[in-house]
């Protein structure tokens, strides 16, 4: 791995990663670090909390300054690690009318920011032409990062009363219990004890992705897992985890794993395992 530009702590930087499968440890360190997933898709099992995602290329995690972060994956993982100084996180809530509040950050996982993947891919390019433009152009990079940044925690701490860890919490069981039913958003809604216009934002901000898709996932690893583990048939695996069909659940895991229910129990490798 090799940082750009090469200086010290206090100015942006990029490190284009890629690690082996297994463990990978972010020791605390003096920057934010917000890592952009390259990889089209790598199952992994966060180490905070022991939640499984299914990390895709533009899938951002977070690591506050100072905090340790990390995750086991099942496959090789590239990435490109934006390190942004709190500094300039500061001068950017600063230019954004905040002067005087200290700006903080706060862990996420498998977050979406299509503007922050474009800058963090624009500095990789500088860093690959060898940074013709110094740490000038690296520093403007880095504050429109942290601009980006600061507009979602602006619109976190809107929404956060709409939906609490433990209502999140709730949710999330619910539909793991539930996962063979059809889960519409008024039934999700009144779990969480929401609307759901407010449930569909507010999860968003939470979680990184929206509800829909995350329902999409559980059903897809759950069919994956009846398919390699238990030999169950394609149409079986479908009914038991709330498709409406076969070939539903064909597209979704194409979609989200990059292969079909028959290629998956020829090469159960392939799904993530």
């Amino acid at each position: 791995m090799h940082a750009f530009p090469k200086n010290s702590s206090s100015a942006v930087s990029i490190v284009p990663r890629c690690d082996e499968a297994g463990t990978i440890r972010l020791p605390p360190i003096g920057e934010h670090r917000i890592v952009v997933h390259a990889s089209s898709a790598t199952w992994s099992v966060c180490m905070e909390t022991g939640a499984r995602h299914l990390r895709r290329a533009g899938d951002i995690d977070l690591v506050p300054a100072g905090e340790t972060g990390g995750f086991v994956a099942e496959a090789i993982c590239r990435s490109l690690e934006v390190r942004l100084p709190p500094n300039v996180l500061q001068r950017a809530a600063d230019e954004n009318g905040h002067v005087g509040r200290r700006a903080s950050l706060h862990m996420r996982h498998v977050m979406r920011n299509e503007r922050i993947v474009y800058l963090a891919q624009a500095l990789e390019q500088e860093r690959q032409a060898g940074g013709p433009a110094g740490a000038f152009y690296a520093e403007a990079v880095g504050l429109a990062i942290a601009a980006q940044l600061m507009d979602q925690v602006r619109m976190q701490a809107v929404n956060r009363v709409g939906l609490s860890e433990r209502r999140l919490r709730r949710l999330v069981d619910f539909i793991e219990a539930h996962i063979d039913r059809t889960l519409t958003i008024a039934t999700l809604a009144r779990e969480a004890g929401a609307s759901g216009s407010h449930l569909r934002q507010s999860f968003k901000l939470a979680t990184g992705i929206t509800l829909h898709r995350y329902v999409m996932q559980r059903r897809v690893e759950r069919a994956r897992l009846l398919l390699v583990e238990t030999g169950m048939s394609a149409s079986e695996a479908a009914l038991s985890t709330g498709f409406s069909h076969q070939s539903h659940m064909a597209r979704w895991m194409r979609r989200e794993l990059g292969s079909t229910p028959r290629e998956l129990r020829t090469n159960p490798s392939l799904g993530g395992r």
